[in-house]
């Protein structure tokens, strides 16, 4: 279990935790998302958003994964042209863990002979078109006006099997007290 360092009783952001938009966030990019940090640190963040599923599939846009038949997720609006993973497989070579049992990127061409070989599953691994990034300091700023909440509630289960639609208001249930009174939140309060 990772410790997660606090600041006015508030958890932090780091490496591993997940990053979840106030329920009224304007930003169409990241409107009701989960994200999870990839990287924090003094140089800016990196994330990928696990809830915002495309249009894509992993076999339209790899020739090298043909049989891989999983959908592909914006991982943000940063370098929509780039291809990027998130998986649980702990032996694939050159994969940083980011949280326990949770990986980020490693060698394609072990990921490859893994998808032809059938020895992992689409349940394993998260594909992502772009990321989410804040230059250094950027990202304190927003928690400062209130555009995140920061969730060390982290899980394997939460990132590869929980549906997208239903993945805000699961991390936000996990936090309890006034959180899951905004898991309710109506989209659009005029429709309230």
């Amino acid at each position: 279990m990772m410790e997660f360092f606090k600041y006015n009783n508030k958890i932090l952001p780091q490496k591993g935790g997940l990053l979840l938009s106030e329920p009224y966030l304007a930003d169409p990019n990241f409107e009701r998302t989960t994200i999870l940090l990839t990287e924090h640190n003094e140089e800016g963040s990196v994330g990928f958003i696990l809830n915002k599923p495309s249009d894509s599939r992993v076999s339209e846009i790899m020739d090298d994964l043909k049989e891989f038949d999983s959908r592909v997720f914006i991982g943000g609006p940063v370098q929509q042209d780039t291809l990027h993973f998130v998986h649980r497989i702990g032996t694939l070579t050159d994969a940083i863990e980011i949280a326990p049992g949770l990986y980020w990127g490693g060698n394609f061409d072990q990921l490859v002979a893994l998808v032809d070989t059938q020895k992992i599953a689409a349940t394993d691994i998260k594909f992502f078109l772009g990321y989410s990034g804040w230059s250094p300091g950027q990202l304190e700023e927003e928690l400062k006006i209130d555009s995140w909440i920061v969730s060390d509630q982290v899980s394997e289960e939460l990132v590869f099997e929980t549906d997208p639609e239903q993945m805000w208001k699961t991390a936000m249930r996990g936090l309890g007290g006034r959180f899951s009174i905004y898991s309710n939140y109506p989209e659009d309060p005029r429709m309230n």
